[in-house]
């Protein structure tokens, strides 16, 4: 017995690695050699390119293409339509599969609906990605970015609040609690 949950209408290749729990809707496409985490949910019409890696517990909603070259460690959230690049120069004509870039989304990182992210950037941990944003640079760890290009408005909670800091670079997140600093344009959970 499988232990993770594919649709009929799901295209899975041979030689993936697919996690305990995992879930895979509609229409979905895992290509060969991707690794999929335990207790991921991949929406339908996703799909998910080879040497693709998924940590545990990604959420991927509708309509995204997970392509070569990205990496998304444990608890990202993929928001509907949102789109990865892989290739910084495309041109049909010209073959550019040498050129593959890597796109990291590290730990907690939310990406909001129809947002692009160009390849070769980095996604700090629980960094928000505002819907629609173009991120054309890295974004540092729990911040908040928003617009095309995206820019950086403020910082965000591991629970996805926007944080206020006070005189001192203090705040506290209002659903969990949990403490934050600000320091040297860089923000840390502190308890």
């Amino acid at each position: 017995m499988s232990s993770f949950f594919s649709h009929p209408s799901a295209i899975i290749d041979d030689n993936v690695i697919i996690g305990e729990g995992t879930k895979i809707w509609h229409f979905s496409h895992i290509m060969s050699g991707s690794v999929i985490g335990p207790n991921c949910n991949l929406g339908q019409n996703v799909v998910v390119s080879p040497k693709v890696v998924l940590g545990k517990n990604v959420r991927v909603q509708n309509n995204v293409s997970i392509y070569e070259g990205v990496i998304c460690e444990d608890d990202v959230f993929l928001g509907p339509s949102m789109v990865f690049t892989n290739v910084f120069n495309p041109r049909s004509a010209v073959s550019r599969k040498h050129e593959y870039m890597q796109t990291l989304v590290k730990k907690g990182a939310s990406i909001g609906a129809n947002a692009t992210i160009v390849c070769g950037n980095e996604i700090g941990e629980y960094a928000f990605i505002g819907a629609g944003a173009v991120v054309t640079k890295p974004v540092p760890a729990y911040a908040l970015v928003i617009g095309n290009p995206a820019r950086q408005t403020g910082w965000m909670s591991e629970f996805g609040h926007k944080l206020s800091f006070d005189k001192e670079g203090k705040a506290v997140c209002p659903e969990s609690g949990q403490q934050y600093e600000l320091k040297n344009n860089k923000v840390s959970r502190i308890g």
